[in-house]
């Protein structure tokens, strides 16, 4: 470690306000022109062809800036920002952030995509629908699985759909009042716990055992006549997998209820394992992660949901069908849950992940798994030979695939430095991604790595180093930890309770305004 240099990293920070704020009333950047007389003539007012119901009455409430404004906003707001194409952020924990090829960026910017419209004529879009079509045949490749939806809009939106396609399966054998209980893990990410809820299910969560997952016992006594089927992530974000997961199916299906697989950290089994292998009936891919697009900061996304033949007429509509000669949307599906979005899943966000897996290959897919669990090996050994205060608890010396959730709690006691105040200190060191844990905080002070196939080893080597320079600080300056950062553009909340309540966050400038008033 010692022929690792520390970045001296100094990010700009602007006292930028947002821009609604640097609005100045009749400030223009653009006047567009009135209609040509040739078009009045044509078609009349524009006016008259808008319905009058639809027809503001008056103008929107948009910021008003010159250009110049406008763009050293926005340049402000880039320099101030830590991201993949700037930073070593070797992944997020459970998330695969990836590096993304540029090449990809300029595919689905082209102008035969990017200027797509979802209500043209199916005989106009053609190419993207054969790529939704061919891209679903992957899908079902890697997974098993006989048919897809590329409708959910990310992976929680996935997990709900499945729990509705569960939900109008046990409704169909008329059980569905008694089979209401849904079982998963502790350690399943919490979207399988939240969208069976807000579908009406009851969730029975099952502790780790001394292997890091539950145990084969505990799933027995938690099935009954009443269990419409399991919901479980695997490996966990513990990294462990779980190698009774068939069993535990066989179990959920002698019971009569469905399993459903969140393949959210899948960048490790790419070509190793497969859901149908296991016994599930459904599973789903992130695919704005796993297979190299950019995550979105919450979109878009893009969440494919796969099903077994006897789920297939609940999925979404419409679905892509192909009759030989072209290619169509199907509408006509009576036992479809319905329309879980308006329309199917982002185009450019499916034309980046065709081209990167088309790119790779089948062979280099398997590859992509092997090289993200020998980094996070690497990375994991070396923490735990650098750092003693680092732990990794449940199922002690185990060994972990892409990701393990650390425990900082050794160095809480001895310096009071928490897992958030290394957060914010990292990034004094331009590293773009740390990250803790879903809450609630089951590992104390936790920490969440996961080192995908992006990354080589000197960026995991300047992670560690930075990492083993913070808690040296810890012990021998902790103020410096405690009231980071210092060198980036983000900031320490000096009231963090405001994170916990509705009542004063305010996500739209409309929001502000409102909440303001009433004030």
């Amino acid at each position: 470690m010692t022929n690792v240099r520390l970045r001296k990293f100094h990010q700009a920070r602007w006292d930028e306000p947002i821009i609604f704020e640097l609005s100045v009333p009749g400030r223009r950047g653009l006047i567009p022109p009135a209609p040509e007389e040739e078009i009045k003539e044509a078609v009349g007012d524009p006016k008259g062809l808008v319905p009058e119901e639809m027809l503001r009455k008056e103008p929107p409430a948009l910021p008003e800036l010159d250009q110049k404004r406008v763009l050293a906003h926005y340049i402000h707001l880039a320099q101030e920002t830590l991201g993949g194409n700037l930073c070593n952020d070797i992944s997020q924990g459970t998330c695969t952030m990836k590096y993304n090829p540029r090449i990809n960026e300029e595919l689905a910017a082209h102008p035969g995509i990017a200027s797509l419209h979802p209500w043209q004529d199916v005989d106009t879009v053609q190419g993207i629908l054969k790529i939704y079509f061919e891209f679903e045949e992957i899908l079902k490749e890697i997974s098993g699985m006989d048919k897809f939806s590329l409708h959910p809009q990310g992976g929680a939106h996935a997990v709900y759909t499945a729990a509705s396609i569960m939900r109008a399966y046990h409704h169909d054998r008329g059980e569905l009042d008694k089979r209401r209980e849904i079982i998963s893990s502790a350690f399943t990410h919490p979207c399988d716990h939240a969208a069976p809820a807000t579908a009406g299910f009851r969730l029975i969560i099952l502790p780790p055992s001394e292997n890091g997952y539950p145990s084969v016992e505990a799933v027995k006594a938690a099935v009954s006549e009443n269990t419409a089927g399991m919901f479980i992530t695997n490996p966990e974000d513990t990294g462990i997998y779980n190698t009774e997961i068939d069993q535990f199916v066989k179990i959920v299906h002698d019971a009569g209820g469905l399993c459903f697989y969140d393949q959210a950290n899948a960048n490790v089994l790419l070509g190793i394992a497969r859901a149908r292998e296991a016994g599930f009936d459904m599973c789903h891919f992130n695919i704005h992660k796993t297979f190299g697009t950019p995550h979105g900061c919450s979109g878009p996304g893009l969440g494919a949901l796969g099903v077994r033949d006897h789920l297939a007429k609940y999925l979404p509509i419409p679905t892509v069908e192909y009759d030989g000669t072209k290619y169509y949307l199907d509408f006509d599906r009576p036992h479809s849950v319905g329309k879980v979005r308006q329309f199917q899943g982002p185009a450019g966000v499916l034309v980046r992940t065709y081209a990167w897996v088309m790119t790779i290959g089948q062979e280099y897919l398997k590859e992509v798994s092997e090289i993200s669990t020998i980094n996070h090996n690497y990375l994991q050994k070396k923490l735990q030979e650098q750092i003693p205060e680092i732990e990794v608890p449940y199922a002690p010396g185990r060994k972990r695939l892409e990701e393990a959730r650390y425990c900082w709690q050794k160095l809480l006691e001895a310096t009071g430095v928490s897992t958030t105040d290394i957060l914010r200190r990292v990034g004094d060191f331009g590293l773009q991604h740390y990250w803790t844990s879903h809450h609630p905080w089951v590992v104390p002070e936790p920490m969440t790595l996961e080192p995908c196939e992006s990354y080589g080893k000197e960026d995991l080597d300047e992670y560690v180093a930075v990492l083993k320079h913070i808690r040296d600080e810890a012990y021998s300056d902790p103020e410096i930890v405690k009231n980071a950062p210092h060198k980036c553009a983000s900031h320490k909340l000096a009231d963090e309770s405001a994170l916990d309540d509705p009542k004063r966050w305010a996500t739209t400038w409309r929001a502000y305004v409102k909440k303001r008033k009433k004030k």
